[in-house]
């Protein structure tokens, strides 16, 4: 029988738009329309996603001057530091994954189109663990990034 790697749920108490309400409350910071519509954006569907992704998904609302380019770009740094995405560097691009209320897991990034396969083993966090006990080490969080050259990129070699 295949291992099963898929990616398991995570229940939260609070929707990625009510935790990031809470935070700018917190930090002294409004919720304005321009902030709800990029998040409502961001959190619409699953993706890997860049700041230039995100403005082309709402390049109609910044056309129509109902989000700014900037604030695109300071929400998303708000939204990472709230912990509801995770900022990664990957062939010089900033790229962005939902974080909050999705469980932890691990990539197969290909190098050549910048695929990212997320995927979830049991046995990569016994031994992460193991090590850690071996270290007296507290694990807080990991990632791994497994670098090689996805099926479709290798066929059309």
């Amino acid at each position: 029988m295949p291992e099963n790697f898929a990616l398991p749920k995570v229940r939260v108490p609070l929707s990625p738009e009510e935790r990031f309400s809470q935070f700018l409350q917190k930090h002294g910071k409004r919720v304005t329309q321009q902030r709800r519509l990029i998040v409502e954006q961001v959190f619409s569907h699953h993706d890997h996603f860049d700041a230039d992704e995100l403005i082309e998904h709402l390049q109609e609302l910044i056309q129509r001057r109902e989000v700014s380019r900037p604030t695109v770009y300071r929400t998303l740094g708000e939204l990472v530091e709230a912990g509801l995405l995770r900022k990664m560097n990957l062939g010089g691009r900033g790229i962005y994954e939902h974080d909050y209320g999705y469980p932890s897991h691990d990539h197969l990034y290909c190098q050549v189109c910048n695929k990212l396969i997320e995927f979830h083993s049991e046995a990569i966090e016994q031994v992460r663990d193991r090590v850690a006990r071996q270290h007296n080490f507290h694990v807080v969080s990991h990632r791994l990034f497994v670098t090689g050259i996805c099926v479709e990129c290798r066929r059309r070699e």
